[in-house]
């Protein structure tokens, strides 16, 4: 008996095949809503989040919103900004569900709409850019928010998604800093709002130090995540750390002290006794962080005004055993560079106004970070003034030296004693003399630190410790700091008001050039570094390459390639045709 088999028609089996084909991409969305992943197969891991990051959001328990101010029409570069940014904050999603974002265009509404948006705005610190657009051949300026707004917890934090403009780079270059940045400026916005307090930064004060006035806009930017005061060391049996008061619990009726997480020591002028060293000493012990500001010669130029010329001397300030015990040594001298920034010298009078020309003065040098380093990444030029060259030296404990701030190689140096006068910019400088190469003039100090007052102790010191509730340590636990040789780094310009009064200036402007320099985001950055436990900031080191064309090569080889994305595409079509007719002449055949 012969069997016989049903064939399905060729309908059913187009049916077949139909429904087949919309049940595998129904399955592939589901799979693909369900569970999201990505290669990230660029050099530098661009589109990868950082592990602090991520930890940071997985560890989200309530809903962070951003509000961006970049929607609408921009140039090429402000739309890569966009769309990066958009994409960032999809990372952020793909992390966390508890992240959610809206893109608003500031300039949209009506005119008192608009008016009354950049009004507060404005009041919140959230300023626009001027923007030169060419539209059909002429030039039109519109104002644009680069900024986004984070929302946590009932508070907010504007972060500014353009990083600021410098004459040493391109538009392209700036556009490619402020992309590589995004991931650390969310999550730094994300990690303050979320912190419970304020971190105790303190400046100390009985030496000479520093004004208030001097760190008004320094005190002023740390005050919106940090708490800022001034300590008088003679006046406290112990700088508090985290570490010195959890092995110290609070007695009934006891005040309870808040741990400082961070002393910096601007521009000494004065001695510290042994007394103020120690407490310094074992505030490094017990894992606090010091940034220490310190000229090793007196010189200004107010100084030198009075009689055109100045001999500096020491300060005589009693750090320099503590700082050769944790690894650097402050030479006395100064440091001399071609690339410096400029002061206005009377050069005649006409009339009876005199005439005043700008000089480079080689003893201000506008130092351009050349590392690959958190706390100097995309920063543009320090100004730094009678500053002083920085060894390091070998430590007994483990203790890792970074240079990160140094001169150009048209450097120099003059050691002490020195006489000071304009009469070194009649002369038209030789490079060859300038041939020291780079120095260093701020280092950066991590690990574990041996004790400056190791077998130092007496018994009797040891009693009086002992009797303070003050336990001695010789070895520090892991902690940082970093060591600038120019206290003015940190100090802000000041000027004498219409009222007779002195007011301050923002930190970094030099009044003599009218130029903004980054001595601010140095320091905040310094601060941020110092401080961060998270590990958070180690986003700022990521680097988006610029992957620029060689315009060259690619206008000499253009009718080249042309032909070759032009005959590929014909190819591939007529390639596909050909398989497609045989596949069907060879399936009807049979």
């Amino acid at each position: 008996m012969e069997k016989t088999t049903k064939r399905r028609s060729p309908r059913a089996q187009a049916l077949l095949q139909f429904g087949l084909i919309v049940g595998i991409i129904f399955f592939v969305n589901f799979i693909a809503n369900t569970f999201y992943t990505h290669f990230d197969l660029t050099e530098e891991k661009r589109f990868t989040l950082t592990k602090p990051t991520r930890e940071l959001l997985n560890g989200l328990n309530e809903r962070v919103f951003i509000e961006v101010l970049l929607d609408g029409e921009f140039p090429a570069g402000f739309k890569r900004l966009q769309s990066t940014t958009r994409e960032m904050l999809d990372d952020f999603r793909s992390e966390t569900g508890y992240v959610d974002y809206r893109f608003e265009d500031p300039s949209a509404g009506s005119i008192d709409d608009i008016n009354d948006r950049r009004k507060a705005l404005s009041e919140n610190g959230i300023n626009p850019v001027n923007l030169r657009v060419m539209e059909q051949g002429e030039s039109t300026q519109k104002l644009i928010y680069p900024f986004a707004i984070v929302h946590y917890k009932n508070r907010q934090m504007p972060v500014k998604l353009l990083e600021n403009e410098s004459p040493t780079l391109s538009p392209d270059e700036v556009i490619n800093n402020s992309v590589s940045l995004l991931e650390y400026k969310f999550a730094n916005a994300i990690k303050k709002l979320e912190a419970q307090s304020k971190p105790i930064i303190l400046f100390t004060d009985g030496h000479g130090e520093l004004s208030e006035l001097q760190t008004t806009d320094l005190q002023r930017s740390l005050s919106q995540f940090y708490e800022t005061d001034r300590i008088i060391l003679d006046s406290v049996v112990e700088v508090p750390t985290k570490s010195t008061l959890a092995k110290k619990p609070a007695q009934p009726g006891e005040f309870i002290r808040k741990p400082c997480e961070m002393l910096i020591i601007a521009k000494p002028k004065t001695a510290f006794s042994e007394k103020d060293k120690f407490k310094i000493d074992q505030y490094v012990m017990n894992g606090g962080k010091v940034i220490w500001l310190i000229d090793r010669l007196g010189a200004s130029l107010d100084s030198m005004r009075i009689n055109g010329h100045f001999i500096p001397r020491d300060y005589p300030i009693n750090l320099e055993d503590i700082l050769f015990k944790y690894g650097v040594r402050i030479q006395p001298d100064l440091v001399v560079d071609l690339q410096c920034t400029k002061i206005p010298l009377q050069t005649g009078v006409v009339g009876n106004a005199p005439q005043y020309e700008m000089f480079p003065w080689f003893f201000h040098p506008a130092v351009l970070p050349s590392v690959d380093h958190p706390i100097v990444k995309n920063l543009d030029r320090t100004e730094l003034r009678f500053c002083s060259s920085i060894d390091t030296i070998r430590t007994k404990t483990a203790v890792k030296k970074t240079p990160i701030l140094r001169t150009s190689k048209y450097s120099r140096l003059q050691f002490s004693p020195i006489d000071l006068s304009f009469d070194i910019l009649r002369y038209q400088p030789d490079p060859a003399k300038f041939d020291k190469g780079e120095q260093n003039v701020g280092v950066l100090l991590e690990g574990i630190f041996p004790s400056n007052y190791e077998n130092r102790v007496s018994q009797e010191m040891a009693a009086g410790l002992t009797r303070a509730g003050v336990q001695f340590k010789s070895v520090s636990e892991p902690t940082r700091m970093l060591v600038i040789s120019d206290g003015d780094v940190a100090a802000n310009p000041t000027r004498i008001d219409e009222k007779g009064e002195e007011t301050w200036l923002p930190l970094g402007f030099n009044k003599f050039e009218r130029t903004t320099y980054s001595n601010k985001d140095l320091m905040l950055n310094a601060v941020e570094y110092l401080t961060d436990a998270s590990g958070v900031i180690e986003a700022r080191s990521r680097e988006v390459k610029l992957r620029l064309l060689d315009t060259v090569s690619a206008k000499s080889e253009k009718t080249f390639w042309q032909s070759v994305n032009i005959g590929t595409s014909v190819a591939f079509v007529a390639l596909f045709g050909f398989l497609f007719t045989w596949l069907r002449k060879r399936k009807y055949s049979r």
